[in-house]
């Protein structure tokens, strides 16, 4: 038997799926990316970026959606309820590998200092809304 998983404090997930799936002592979250919570797929809810009236980059700050992807993980885990330090995999989508993989890379040290998950990162052609950054996860739920 499986639980789905659903938080009105992380984004609302762009299709009919859960934040999280709890199987067992397992917990899977879905895709989740740098939107705001309460936000749709807008672009004006997506930190550190800003386009102007011609659809080109006002402002582009990679760290900042890092960061957001990192906060929105963190709460869904917790509404779940597990952690950040019960996080054993994952897997992380960048649009743009070589812009932004060492930025990432930096971030990523801040954030798991304490705990070490395994982890793969992948370049994608594209995601589902403006964001560069996604990450894939799965946690244990003591």
């Amino acid at each position: 038997m499986s639980e789905k998983i659903s938080t009105n404090k992380a984004p609302k997930p762009m299709g009919l799926y859960p934040h999280a799936r709890k199987v067992g002592n397992l917990l899977f979250l879905s895709g989740v990316g740098a939107r705001t919570a309460g936000s749709g797929s807008e672009e004006a809810n997506i930190p550190g970026l800003k386009y102007d009236k011609n659809g080109n980059y006002e402002e582009f700050d990679f760290e900042a959606q890092c960061r957001s992807v990192f906060d929105n993980v963190k709460i869904i885990l917790e509404e779940s309820g597990s952690s950040w330090e019960n996080l054993v995999d994952v897997t992380t989508f960048l649009t743009d590998m070589q812009r932004d993989f060492k930025t990432y890379n930096r971030v990523y040290a801040e954030y798991f200092q304490g705990n070490q998950p395994c982890r793969t990162t992948v370049e994608v052609n594209a995601l589902p809304s403006p964001i560069a950054i996604e990450l894939k996860c799965i946690a244990v739920i003591d």
